[in-house]
This record gives structure tokens, C-alpha cells and sequence, in this order.
């Protein structure tokens, strides 16, 4: 065998488990057909976050008018792009660099089964003792007339200059987030949702507050439309749809949705089961060919498919490969968040369920109208609800604020720890800070 173990990919999925292997004198190898880092370093996350500071900045800034600061400074979309590109760029560089530096072997090119020990790339085999497959997922596009007009999340991370007005398929995620980014940048926007249901994850409360929110910032929420078809007219799109709809527009956002990288792989040719939401794995990771494994957000899972995940199940691998584990793999507390201003993050139980089962929760409200320090911002949207068991331990919790993330992430181990109010009362935080009124608001609940 060439290898230990080989990882198609090099996302998170893949090198927080790489790296501990190597380092514990596993034989690594790391296929990448594109950029090292995979989407979230490159062409996701990391430049989704760039763009949207500068953003959250103004929100804050416009909340403090009269109260301290006097005039709301303009975003400089080409500026603000050129700072992106500065940051990014080098991500593929140092990514594949942090392999290297681990003794790990790089292999650029598409792999594809040849069998259950190896890959084909670029007409070169490679053979491995066990294969990691995590190729992550790409931008859906749907399959209508005109659809070769619209562009993805890839394209419009990288706008040079921003559309007058965007039109973005879809109510989720990357949706709305986008729809925040592109709004604050001047231009008119407009989210056209299949169905009345916006941000499916979130609980229903809470994605009222939010839409209610974005709408006064001046997006505008299309729901129950289904676009079918679009066509050029002059320098405009326009898309045609049900019950008569139709919309001109300059730019169309296609975020409806993430598909996996299966096709390259050629997968059937050694017999992995896989279904349009991914690779099917058991709770070892491992593929219906058992030397053959699967991380991240490839994996047709319950779980949400988040950066956060995708590194843990890598490590979960390193763990198992190197011999420090042979029990299936335990998830711990996920939470997640919307990046829009203001935050919406949530954990644990969902509060649409603890409603729906009150002889289960209990759930608590909290608005932030009297709260000194979310008001030295003077924050008005500011809501929190904690969601307990019968037993008094806190099993969940959401909030939309300014430091929704940082609240969230003060709960998490809560959660996970299952902390007692003795236990939760030992831990001292830097005063003020929304982690110490955070834990003084659970304390004294």
C-alpha cells in the first residue's frame, strides 16, 4: 500500500484528522481538485464573515445615532472586495502548506475508485489501507429554461461591484444571509421563497422577528412562488413564475440549496450507497465498503452539516485510526447560527419543539429592553429563550441580538456538560461581558 490513509479532499473534514494521523506515524495522503481548504476556507465562510464585519459595524453604529456618535460612515463595496480577495487568496497556499509541513502528501487532481484500495488521479493509481471520502458539497442550480443566467454563492463572493438590484431563489441559509450583505451594500433585493416557510431550522417566533426585521432594512420576502423559467431582456432578467408571477431584475442569486460531490467518484463501480443528501455511513463513519469512510458535510446525516461538525468527525477518525477509540462516534451539542444583523443563534432543543411538548420543557423569555448592558448599544430587538427539562437542567436556548453568537456559545457547554446552578455559580466571568450576564441571567432562573 501507498498509504495509511488517503482523503479525498482537503476541507475540514479532512485535515483535522490528516494532521493528528501523521503526526501519530500514520503514511497520509490528501487529494484536492481544486483549493486546499476546501469551500469554507475559500469560497465560503471565512469569505462570507470578511464581508459581513464591516456590515455588522454600520447596524451597530446606526443603533448609537444620538447617543454618543453622529453620522453613519459609507461602505465602500470595491474596497471592502479588495480587502476579501487579501485575505482569501492565500488560503489555498497556506492550507496545503499546513498538509506539508505535517509530512502529509498532497495530490492535486479528481480521484475516482478504482477499487475499495484505490484511486485513480490524473491517470496515476494510488493505493490506501483505508480511504476518507470528504468532497463536501457545491451550490444546487436548479434545472429550469434561463437557469445558465443566474450565478451561485462562489460568484457572488467575488461581485466587483454590486448589482442595483439582486434577486435571490431561496429562504434558507445562505439566502438570507446574502440577502443581508447585498441590501447593506445599496442594492435592492428581493428573496423569492417556494413555499411560506423562510429559515426551516429556526423556530417559527424567531423567524418572524427576523424577516419583520430584514423587511425594514428594506428586503423584500416573495414567498410561495416558484420561478420557472428566466429570460435576457436588454441587461435585465426576467424571471417568470406560477400564478403569473413575474420580476425584472439585474442579478439572480441561486440559493436553493447544496448537492454532494458524489459524481467524480465513481462510486458504484465498488458499491458505496449513497442518496441525493450524500454517502451513507454507519456510526463509525464508515462507508458500505468498511475500509472506506466518509466526514463532513458529503455524509447523508441528521446532523446539521456545519464546519464545526465536519472538523469533530475528523478528529472522531484520527481517534479511531490512531487507536485511541473503537466506540461509534457521539456528537456532542450542535449549535448554529444565521449571520444576518442582528444575529439569530440557537442549541440544543428546538423551540418549536419544547412548545409543541410542554409536559417535556419548560421555556423562559427574556427581552433585552431592560438590560443595562445590551442598552449601552441601545439594542431594541434583543430576545433570549431558554428551554429547560423537568428537571431544571437547560436543554436549550436561542437568542437574536448583536452578540447572539457569543451568548450561544456561553450555553453550549451548559448544555453539553448538563451544568447544575452549584456547578454553573463556580464559573467567573470578566466582568461586563455578555458572557458574565448571561450566566447570571441562567443562575437566578
Amino acid at each position: 500500500m501507498d498509504f495509511d490513509v488517503l482523503f479525498i479532499g482537503s476541507g475540514q473534514a479532512a485535515w483535522n484528522g490528516a494532521v493528528p494521523m501523521s503526526n501519530n506515524g500514520l503514511k497520509v495522503a490528501v487529494v484536492e481538485e481544486a483549493q486546499y481548504g476546501g469551500v469554507c476556507s475559500n469560497r465560503g465562510c471565512n469569505a462570507k464573515i470578511i464581508l459581513d464585519h464591516p456590515i455588522d459595524l454600520l447596524e451597530q453604529v446606526k443603533s448609537l445615532q444620538n447617543r454618543g456618535l453622529d453620522g453613519v460612515p459609507a461602505l465602500n463595496w470595491q474596497d471592502l472586495m479588495a480587502h476579501k480577495h487579501e485575505l482569501i487568496t492565500n488560503q489555498n497556499y497556506h492550507n496545503k502548506e499546513r498538509l506539508v509541513a505535517n509530512n502529509i502528501t498532497t495530490i492535486d487532481g479528481s480521484a475516482k475508485f478504482i477499487d475499495r484500495h484505490t484511486v485513480q488521479v490524473n491517470g496515476k493509481q494510488y493505493t490506501s489501507e483505508k480511504i476518507v471520502i470528504a468532497t463536501g458539497l457545491r451550490p444546487n442550480r436548479v434545472n429550469i429554461p434561463g437557469a445558465d443566467l443566474f450565478n451561485d454563492s462562489t460568484n457572488f463572493l467575488s461581485i466587483n461591484k454590486m448589482p442595483d438590484h439582486i434577486t435571490i431563489l431561496g429562504a434558507g441559509f445562505v439566502a438570507l444571509e446574502f440577502a443581508a450583505i447585498a441590501s447593506a451594500a445599496g442594492a435592492k433585493v428581493d428573496v423569492i421563497a417556494r413555499s411560506n416557510r423562510i429559515l426551516k431550522d429556526f423556530p417559527n417566533k424567531y423567524v418572524n422577528k427576523i424577516v419583520s426585521i430584514m423587511k425594514k432594512q428594506g428586503i423584500r420576502f416573495i414567498q410561495s412562488t416558484v420561478v420557472e423559467q428566466a429570460t435576457k431582456e436588454n441587461e435585465l432578467i426576467v424571471l417568470k413564475g406560477n400564478n403569473g408571477f413575474s420580476l425584472s431584475t439585474n442579478y439572480v442569486l441561486d440559493a436553493t440549496g447544496r448537492v454532494p460531490n458524489v459524481e467524480k467518484l465513481n462510486l458504484e463501480k465498488i458499491g458505496i450507497t449513497y442518496t441525493p443528501q450524500g454517502i451513507v455511513v454507519n456510526d463509525l463513519l464508515q462507508t458500505s465498503i468498511d475500509n472506506v469512510y466518509a466526514a463532513g458535510d458529503i455524509i447523508d446525516k441528521k446532523m446539521p452539516k456545519l464546519t464545526p461538525v465536519a472538523a469533530f468527525e475528523s478528529r472522531y477518525l484520527a481517534d479511531q485510526f490512531i487507536k485511541n477509540t473503537t466506540v461509534s462516534i457521539d456528537y456532542p451539542t450542535v449549535s448554529t447560527i444565521l449571520f444576518t444583523s442582528p444575529r439569530l443563534a440557537q442549541v440544543g432543543v428546538n423551540l418549536d419543539e419544547a412548545i409543541a411538548h410542554p409536559d417535556l420543557f419548560d421555556v423562559e423569555n427574556f427581552d433585552y429592553n431592560k438590560d443595562w448592558y445590551r442598552q449601552k448599544s441601545n439594542e431594541s430587538n434583543g430576545e433570549l429563550t431558554l428551554i429547560f427539562n423537568k428537571e431544571r437542567q437547560l436543554v436549550g436556548a436561542i437568542e437574536l441580538s448583536v452578540n447572539a453568537e457569543n451568548t450561544i456559545n456561553t450555553l453550549v457547554p451548559y448544555i453539553e456538560l448538563k451544568l447544575n446552578t452549584q456547578q454553573l455559580n463556580r464559573l467567573i466571568y470578566l466582568f461586563p461581558s455578555i458572557e458574565y450576564t448571561t450566566q447570571r441571567r441562567l443562575s437566578l432562573v
